[in-house]
């Protein structure tokens, strides 16, 4: 398969029980794939499989329902045994694993209640596509405190840009 569009047409019409997905298939990520099944109920487990062993694939699979996480590195018949217990909806996380997705959300949640309302407020604007003029606009701002509000989200997040922290809050789920 291709991409992740097409990984989700193919599990939408043969319904295996059991997909193993790259967590990073071009066009719909394989955390974005899962997330799918889950969403249109289709009957196909998820193992996820990955060439990183990255805390933020992790959460994100772990969050889009997959049984497991498997790295590529992994001996033939470990992944074997992982596509065997994942058709028996046995779940493959590993204490290891659940441990750092836990302590991963927990940092998350901590950076995001960092935030004020207002910041939260100017994110979602930011997210949305607008400049700091149009928010300042649209919030009865000035520029400048639009700005401000920008740098502090940015120091909150430890990012360094508007689109770094953009694509925080979209990969955590906080805004659309």
């Amino acid at each position: 398969m291709g991409d992740g569009r097409e990984a989700l047409a193919q599990i939408e019409a043969l319904q295996p029980e059991v997909a193993v997905l790259d967590c990073e298939l071009p066009g719909m990520a394989g955390a974005e794939v899962a997330a799918e099944i889950q969403r249109r109920g289709l009957p196909t487990r998820v193992l996820a499989l990955s060439a990183y062993d990255d805390t933020r694939y992790l959460y994100r699979m772990w969050g889009a329902g997959a049984l497991g996480y498997m790295l590529k590195s992994e001996a033939p018949g470990v992944l074997v045994a992982a596509v065997r217990a994942a058709a028996r909806r046995e779940p493959i996380w590993t204490a290891e694993q659940l441990t750092r997705v836990r302590r991963w959300q927990e940092a998350v949640e901590q950076q995001w209640q960092a935030l004020t309302e207002r910041e939260r407020e100017v994110l979602a604007l930011v997210a949305q596509g607008l400049s700091s003029k149009e928010i300042a606009l649209l919030l009865c701002l000035t520029v400048r405190t639009v700005d401000f509000h920008v740098s502090h989200i940015l120091e909150k997040l430890g990012v360094g840009s508007r689109l770094e922290a953009v694509v925080w809050a979209k990969d955590h789920g906080f805004v659309g």
